[in-house]
């Protein structure tokens, strides 16, 4: 079946932690720059504005002229240094001849004159030198780029520990210690996977355009400055910098700034005496300045360039959902998502608290030091005390940081907090196998032990604005009771949008009238995440039906919202249309084709636009976006099985089998892979070498139970029964709550006369698709109704 990208309309899922960490500095990113934009004179040596920056804007220096309290925060601060030009000033790694690693990965750090060279294996595995033209970050690690002459700019796969010796620091390492990357691998240095220009830009520069060229394979990026300026934040400020010199009339709005960050309503913070902790809140506004800072501390995608202050998140980027592998069941950060989606799970966040009622805007520092900083709301003479902490205060107490934001450590030296801000619940890890800070401090003691020290001092009852621990547990279990658990989050309007649109999307999983009505009010739900993902969740339906459901969709306000509905909608004729709904689905049509092509650099652009040609019936040019695709990464696993399947249609068996041996020469260890060439070979009345193929799929990914049901069927159709049976026990032991694999064993059980094991299979496939016509009147058979 076709897949799409999620980032951007779509439905492949976000890459796995082991695809990112390099490439993710200190903050989350998607762009590009250029050797030549390294010189960076002003004011602290920072803060110039490039000779290729877009229109309207001035530099970070232009700005200090008049905001100099402001602008000496910013120079200290990382923003400030988050990329420079590679000089003695900026590199803080030792360039002093000093070889790092071993082996074919080994790299060796060395100096001419003021330039800062590395011996590192290439491309092709060869070991050369390269000039090192740009630096990456601050504390607690500053990584290094090399500039390639098609405009690439490729993160180096050691960084430097720029923390005090003291603490470890003072080394180079590598960060992928335990399985340094050799050339040919996806995650290799030079590859798609380690672009700064798509994987880092856009956080680390101001202002940037990434400016591929897909006929020549080239970059071309610009940017207004280096590093992290003034007009990241407040958007190009050269209207601004007009007003101030024509007198700074107070009455023009926005004092000259086309736009402004939304601004939060009157607010008092002042704690409760009886609670110590505020008992107001306010509302929040989109595009307020938690959005703002949300532009790079989020985990997401673009789908457009240049936000400005002021805008929704989602207008220019598709935010990621509580997804497995990215979060835990109950929404803690478990790879690496840079805080905003932790935080939209607050209590504090649903008050209306923002970033910089915690972190000083320009310094980025907190507003007090450590847990203090929780004092500007909360009571310490409430909470600082045995009875909430069980802990008696003083020196290695845990404090309000240390039990309500958990840390977790990424590129290897770099601890964060979780900033859901969430009661510790070590009540829920019995249950459903979620981290808690309890354990995480005493890690010698068990779950139900920390479980049943709160119990004893706060009592038997929990309590904790974060309630969705169940249903995802249960969801990503394929279990019953997600179905009604998913249901009451996707309408309570209390819960936030994040969790309510990733309720929304796991519903698709659950069809019943009841989910199809939840998915349907759920396309109006005010949050436009939410709306994406009721409109992702009519994949699959009649087309007549999804246009009567999404069509409205294709004037959202929400550009994500549009995007989303061009995808489903593909296949719909515009011929067919009015002329007004017409004219709306072409102009949707076409901003997605612009979103695609904005990334045409990456398989997954073009792969997106193969599957969006293929359903509009370009089967030539669905085939060129595939090739294109895989000529970007041969490693792109889904797009080389889309291409296979597009083979597959046209009957093309032998173009098949070519596209997906060569993915498996590349890497024979993927399941997909092998499971689509095992239906190729069925096909082909291969029987044999068809049987190996599925049973490898099976091996590499036991969890898949549609690999295991195609694999049973396939064994039962050449005559190995018995081994059929076993591998059917084992996948259900595996996925018992496979529907696939539950009717295998149904029509077993059917067969054998076995009437008790078929009432037991026909109840549990019922409680997992409750309106299955079929399903229902065997049940009714079963029992003599």
């Amino acid at each position: 079946m076709l897949r799409q990208d999620r980032r951007t309309g779509s439905r492949i899922r976000p890459l796995p932690a082991r695809l990112l960490g390099i490439v993710l500095g200190l903050l989350l990113v998607a762009g590009a720059a250029r050797a030549d934009d390294g010189a960076i004179p002003g004011p602290g040596g920072i803060g110039a504005l490039t000779a290729d920056a877009p229109a309207g804007f001035v530099g970070s220096a232009t700005c200090a002229t008049c905001h100099a309290p402001e602008a000496a925060e910013w120079r200290a601060s990382q923003h400030s240094g988050a990329m420079s030009a590679a000089t003695p000033d900026t590199v803080k790694g030792d360039f002093g001849d000093v070889t790092a690693g071993t082996g074919a990965t080994a790299a060796r750090f060395h100096r001419d004159g003021d330039r800062f060279l590395v011996d590192i294996d290439g491309p092709d595995g060869k070991v050369t030198t390269y000039p090192v033209s740009h630096t990456f970050g601050l504390y607690p690690l500053q990584q290094y780029i090399v500039t390639f002459p098609d405009g690439r700019l490729q993160m180096l796969p050691y960084a430097w520990d720029t923390r005090p010796a003291s603490e470890g620091g003072g080394r180079w390492f590598h960060l992928y210690p335990d399985h340094p990357p050799v050339a040919g691998d996806p995650l290799h240095w030079t590859r798609a996977l380690q672009n700064w220009n798509f994987m880092c830009a856009e956080c680390h520069s101001t202002a940037v355009i990434k400016g591929f060229d897909a006929a020549s394979a080239t970059f071309h990026t610009r940017f207004s400055e280096i590093s992290v300026g003034c007009e990241s934040c407040h958007g190009a400020g050269a209207a601004h910098v007009a007003w101030a010199g024509a007198g700074a009339d107070p009455a023009k709005a926005l004092k000259g700034f086309d736009h402004a960050i939304n601004p939060r309503g009157a607010i008092d913070w002042t704690p409760d005496p009886a609670t110590g902790s505020p008992g107001v809140s306010a509302p929040r506004p989109a595009g307020d300045i938690t959005e703002t800072c949300g532009m790079c501390h989020s985990r997401r995608g673009p789908i457009a360039e240049l936000w400005h202050p002021g805008r929704p998140l989602t207008d220019t980027h598709r935010p990621v959902l509580l997804s497995p592998g990215l979060f835990e069941a109950d929404g803690q950060m478990k790879d690496e998502v840079f805080n905003l989606h932790s935080f939209e799970q607050s209590l504090m966040h649903a008050r209306g608290v923002t970033c910089i009622d915690c972190h000083e805007p320009h310094s980025g520092k907190l507003r007090a030091e450590g847990a203090e900083v929780c004092s500007q709301c909360h009571l310490p003479e409430k909470f600082a005390t045995v009875a909430h902490t069980g802990h008696t205060p003083g020196p290695g107490a845990p404090d309000c940081i240390g039990c309500h934001m958990a840390t977790r450590t990424y590129m290897v030296v770099d601890p964060r907090h979780d900033h859901s801000f969430r009661i510790p619940r070590p009540d829920l890890s019995v249950r459903h196998g979620t981290p808690n800070t309890c354990t995480d401090c005493h890690a010698d003691k068990s779950a139900a032990w920390a479980a049943e020290a709160i119990a004893g001092w706060h009592g038997p009852d929990r309590k904790g604005f974060q309630t969705w621990t169940a249903a995802f547990t249960d969801a990503r279990a394929g279990a019953a009771p997600a179905r009604t658990e998913l249901q009451k989050l996707a309408a309570d309007p209390a819960i936030p949008g994040i969790v309510r649109a990733t309720a929304v999307d796991a519903l698709s999983a659950y069809p019943s009238s009841t989910s199809a009505a939840t998915i349907g009010r759920a396309l109006s739900d005010p949050d436009p995440m939410v709306r994406t993902a009721a409109i992702g969740a009519l994949s699959g339906r009649p087309l007549a039906e999804r246009y009567r459901l999404a069509a409205a969709a294709l004037a959202d306000p929400s550009p994500l919202v549009r995007l989303e509905a061009a995808s489903l909608l593909a296949d719909q004729p515009p011929q067919a249309l009015p002329p007004a709904e017409r004219d709306r689905l072409l102009a949707a049509f076409a901003d997605y084709e612009a979103a695609q092509m904005r990334d045409a650099d990456r398989a997954e652009g073009r792969g997106n636009l193969g599957i969006y040609r293929l359903r509009r019936g370009d089967i030539a040019g669905a085939e060129a976006e595939f090739r294109a695709a895989l000529d970007r990464d041969p490693d792109a696993v889904q797009v080389r099985i889309n291409l296979a399947d597009l083979y597959r249609g046209l009957g093309r068996e032998a173009d098949v089998d070519r596209v997906l041996r060569a993915g498996i020469a590349r890497d024979p260890d993927l399941a997909p892979l092998h499971f689509a060439l095992g239906l190729s070979l069925v096909r082909q009345k291969q029987t044999g070498p068809a049987l190996d193929e599925l049973a490898r799929a099976v091996a590499l990914d036991p969890a898949n139970g549609h690999s295991a049901y195609v694999y049973v069927i396939a064994l039962r159709s050449g005559g190995q029964a018995a081994k059929a049976d076993q591998v059917l026990a084992e996948a259900l032991a595996r996925t018992p709550n496979d529907v696939e694999l539950l009717s295998l064993a149904l029509n077993g059980a059917l067969a054998a006369r076995n009437l008790d094991g078929s009432r037991a299979l026909v109840d549990r496939i019922q409680a997992l698709r409750p309106d299955d016509p079929r399903i229902n009147q065997l049940s009714g058979q079963l029992r003599g109704r």
